[in-house]
């Protein structure tokens, strides 16, 4: 059994995806673990990770989310686990992750210092699992390279198996190798590999937006696989809403209040992936009737058009159990664009 952990130099740099395209790529059976917890969820009266639920709903583990996370808070670990501690919880929970399974992937915080004082970085977690260290570094040109400048001058890892750095959702990757690249591999960094940002990952479904929002689906329930490529907020009248180049696109989202119909049914009648209702308010029946016959969700939320709009913006694209076409994309990046060996042997 494998042992890989995969850290990041900053948050939302794409390493629960990149370990789903890892796993598929290599096509062996992967078990998973994120010690420290940081996207917290609550099912079934339990805490869970998102990452271990979807990780798990993925891979098709046995294992329950809870399982793979010794915990959320600092607070409660430090008085839990010393370092001794920690890394015998690590080692019975590796153990079982890696039960039958030919690679085990831990996913470590959302930053490469996150967890260090409570043993749980992801240097110490590499160090205490005996595992390969695969760093993801995303960003502009500028604060990769500083990044990884740091990481090489001031970091320790004397005695980790670091395999490399994954550079992450560069949007002209063709300039980046012929430009910045020779800087980083100056350093004396090995890259596994430069992925290009890809604009079909950043899409949210109507059916992730329902639920981060905690909304009610009135209508067209079986669009939630919907996604939204441009978002619109219905405040003006329906005629200048018409006029607006951003009402003819294709998959956008158009938020607006429920007493609205003239604007709900000019949005059904277009190319419109979901409908959000504000400040609770329904419209009428028929509206309702034919944004079902449509396919068009309609939901429901307590919140104003503003409310609503600054929430949906700061919404994570995460990788959802039913982003089968995500998925695929993924694991086609990872076979074109990564040293997969060089991963995971």
């Amino acid at each position: 059994m494998k042992t890989i952990v995969v850290g990041s130099t900053h948050k939302s740099a794409g390493k629960t995806s990149l370990i789903v395209g890892l796993a598929k790529a290599a096509g062996k059976p992967a078990g998973y673990m994120k010690p420290l917890g940081d996207r917290l969820l609550y099912r079934k009266k339990r805490l869970w990770d998102y990452d271990a639920a979807l990780v798990t709903s993925v891979f098709g583990l046995d294992e329950s989310p809870e399982d793979m996370t010794i915990g959320f808070e600092h607070s409660k670990l430090k008085y839990m686990y010393d370092a001794e501690g920690t890394k015998a919880k690590l080692s019975e929970m590796a153990a079982a992750a890696g039960a039958g399974k030919e690679l085990v992937f831990v996913e470590a915080g959302e930053s490469l210092a996150y967890g260090a004082s409570i043993h749980l970085d992801a240097m110490a977690l590499a160090a205490q699992l005996e595992a390969r260290f695969v760093l993801v570094a995303g960003g502009s040109e500028s604060t990769i390279i500083d990044d990884l400048a740091f990481v090489k001058r001031y970091v320790d890892l004397k005695g980790i198996d670091f395999a490399g750095v994954i550079i992450n959702k560069l949007r002209n990757l063709d300039d980046y190798k012929s430009t910045h690249l020779a800087d980083v591999t100056a350093l004396g960094v090995n890259v596994l590999g430069i992925l290009p940002f890809e604009a079909e990952l950043t899409r949210l479904s109507v059916g992730h937006l329902a639920e981060r929002l905690l909304a009610k689906v009135v209508a067209g329930e079986e669009g939630l696989s919907h996604r939204v490529n441009s978002i619109m907020v219905g405040a003006m009248s329906t005629n200048a809403a018409l006029q607006n180049p951003l009402f003819k696109k294709e998959g956008k989202l158009v938020i607006t209040g429920g007493d609205r119909s003239d604007l709900i049914l000019a949005a059904i009648e277009s190319n419109t992936s979901g409908i959000i209702l504000t400040n609770n308010v329904l419209p009428p029946s028929n509206i309702i009737s034919k944004a079902s016959e449509r396919g068009i969700p309609l939901l429901l939320v307590p919140f104003d058009t503003y409310q609503t709009a600054s929430q949906i913006e700061s919404i994570d694209p995460l990788l959802t159990k039913d982003d089968a076409r995500k998925m695929e994309l993924l694991t086609q990046l990872v076979k074109e664009h990564l040293s997969l060996r060089a991963i995971v042997g």
